[in-house]
């Protein structure tokens, strides 16, 4: 099993989660965060120096989580790219951490039948 954790645009959430959902990828957990990256913020109200301009420099983002068979890893991967890319700067970051184990709490199942 893999975690798949994806640093997206807030408005690419719906089509990615949709996406994911017709392949049968349901359980995610999304989490609104800020940050930066390359894109290192934007400038609001002007050229630096002028008076009552700023740089914001923490961007909002969302944080989709799931954990997915070895197996189905790649395919979950291909969707969240191809859902969320708009091909600038700012479209986010995908990483993948291994997953000992999972339990279903309910039943005590481990697991990827806990998935």
């Amino acid at each position: 099993m893999n975690k798949i954790e994806a640093i997206i645009r807030p408005e690419k959430l719906n089509d990615v989660k949709d996406a994911l959902a017709d392949a049968g990828v349901l359980g995610i957990n999304v989490a609104h965060v800020t940050g930066r990256g390359a894109q290192k913020g934007i400038e609001v109200g002007g050229p630096r120096g002028v008076a009552g301009s700023y740089v914001v420099d923490m961007l909002p983002k969302v944080k989709l989580e799931t954990v997915v068979k070895e197996e189905d890893t790649q395919m979950a991967i291909d969707i969240i790219i191809e859902k969320s890319r708009t091909g600038n700067i700012g479209d986010g970051k995908i990483f993948i951490s291994p997953v000992a184990n999972a339990i279903r709490i309910r039943t005590s199942e481990e697991g990827e039948i806990a998935l």
